[in-house]
């Protein structure tokens, strides 16, 4: 699932691609997911004017005139193409048609990306918002003995980190991911606030000085521990996989297991 890296990527070059454009028609094509009816997303959205492209966590915003707010969630596997021709993609969800005929595609083989008008976040604060310091993830972490890496992926906790992110941040700060949250002492708590917002703004960076345009897909090129690319980390540690549930967790015995 993409992360914050790859999902403000996709709103910088999107708003670059999608500004002005004014809606002509939406065409769902499988909508059995959906919330809104395709009535109600055709009668909001069409005549209107794309004016932003926004991240909420793990979500993309996008906010057309008359302030009318369309939320879209990738999921696991879902894409968007911006296309001039015919859509032959047997995984498209809906087409947002504007009236220069282009139009915006969400599509996903499993079916479980969405749209949704008025999207309501989650009570999760995103892990770049500046409220996100020292203060409120004490206050976080002083709540709950489960481990740190739970945490940090728990949208209703923290939003926009994802399994990828999380190894590479309690990596870089020398934390074990089966750490207690609460046991954590106060210098690597900052650490890790400050570490968070470095991590995932250096990755933003670099994916889109690489990949101008880009609005789908992640890119894993620049994570050092979450890959099956190398055996060892930076350091030279042997990189550990852990299997929990459906979830991978990589990590080095140089991360201290706070208890």
């Amino acid at each position: 699932m993409p992360e914050i890296p790859d999902i403000e990527v996709f709103c910088r070059n999107l708003i670059d691609q999608l500004k002005g454009r004014q809606v002509a028609a939406v065409k769902v094509v499988n909508g059995k997911k959906l919330k809104d009816k395709p009535a109600e997303l055709s009668k909001a959205l069409t005549g209107l004017k794309v004016l932003d492209v926004y991240r909420s966590g793990k979500e993309l915003r996008i906010r057309f005139s008359k302030d009318v707010i369309l939320g879209i969630h990738l999921m696991l596997t879902g894409d968007l193409f911006l296309l001039e021709e015919k859509n032959d993609r047997k995984s498209t969800i809906v087409e947002i048609h504007f009236k220069d005929g282009s139009f915006l595609a969400l599509a996903d083989r499993m079916k479980n990306a969405s749209i949704k008008l008025s999207p309501v976040d989650k009570d999760g604060i995103d892990a770049l918002d500046k409220g996100f310091n020292f203060k409120k993830l004490k206050e976080i972490l002083a709540k709950r003995k489960t481990a740190i890496k739970n945490i940090l992926v728990d949208q209703d906790i923290i939003r926009g980190i994802g399994n990828s992110y999380s190894d590479e941040i309690l990596w870089h700060t020398r934390i074990s991911p089966f750490s207690k949250a609460n046991a954590i002492p106060d210098e690597k708590i900052k650490e890790l606030v400050t570490t968070t917002k470095k991590v995932l703004k250096s990755a933003t960076e670099k994916i889109y000085k690489k990949h101008p345009g880009k609005i789908n897909g992640e890119v894993k090129d620049y994570l050092l521990i979450h890959t099956k690319e190398r055996p060892e980390s930076p350091t030279g540690r042997p990189i550990i996989i852990a299997e929990r549930g459906m979830l991978l967790t990589y990590y080095t015995d140089e991360q201290v297991l706070y208890e």
